[in-house]
């Protein structure tokens, strides 16, 4: 699968993505509340936003007394991300499967990545960055697709296997056709605790009730069946 589909997607889509984030039922009310959840304690801290897109996250970190420091693949994206913080935070243009040289070790007090782990085959090495430029203690926290819901949505026949899938995003200016992959669960835990981190939290969220307003058959399925997964772990 070629990462510059996934790039490409995202610079198609980023505009429309960025009009709709403030209230896009299943990152505003589904998404953020349940990962922002996981971080007791943000103000004065040190926060890398890997896979930032057009810096909501960031804006609300930045809110409550952080320090953001964001980075994605997408150059529309990083522009959002600018404009929505002017002045605030730095951002910049990285793919998370590369190294993060610019980064210093031991630099961040917490690692975010959000909905963006999906796009990488190999987790190892983008963990173990995450690991490097975090300090001792420092807290990692990620958001994923549930695996049991993208076994079902893609109708996969090999759980046990990392694989390609794709489909098509609809609720932007017009239709865009994602890919990523789709992974069992031991693959989502496994190779955080194979690359130094201890698990202490594991979510699997719900809808907040704003979420019922704007889109009520997704809310009733949410509360039946989760979509995302939340985890946070440790360095060890």
């Amino acid at each position: 699968m070629s990462k510059e589909k996934i790039k490409q997607a995202y610079e198609q889509l980023a505009t429309s993505y960025n009009d709709l984030i403030d209230h896009k039922p299943h990152n505003a009310y589904y998404d953020r509340p349940n990962t922002l959840g996981l971080m007791t304690e943000i103000r004065g801290k040190k926060i890398l936003d890997a896979a930032c897109g057009p810096g909501k996250y960031a804006e609300l970190l930045l809110a409550g007394g952080a320090e953001v420091t964001g980075m994605d693949i997408s150059k529309q994206m990083i522009h959002h991300a600018k404009e929505r913080n002017p002045d605030q935070g730095t951002f910049f243009v990285h793919d998370l499967e590369e190294p993060f040289p610019m980064l210093k070790d031991h630099s961040f007090d917490i690692v975010l990545c959000a909905l963006a782990m999906h796009y990488i085959k190999d987790w190892n090495a983008t963990l173990q960055e995450f690991y490097r430029v975090l300090k001792p203690n420092g807290t990692l926290v990620i958001s994923i697709e549930h695996p049991f819901f993208e076994y079902t949505y893609f109708k996969s026949k090999q759980y046990f296997n990392v694989e390609a899938v794709k489909c098509t995003w609809g609720g932007f200016e017009y239709p865009v056709e994602m890919h990523s992959y789709r992974r069992p669960l031991q693959e989502c835990i496994s190779p955080i605790l194979r690359n130094g981190f201890m698990i202490d939290a594991l979510l699997e969220p719900k809808p907040v009730a704003a979420f019922e307003k704007l889109d009520p058959k997704h809310y009733k399925e949410l509360n039946e069946f989760p979509a995302f997964m939340c985890i946070r772990a440790i360095k060890k």
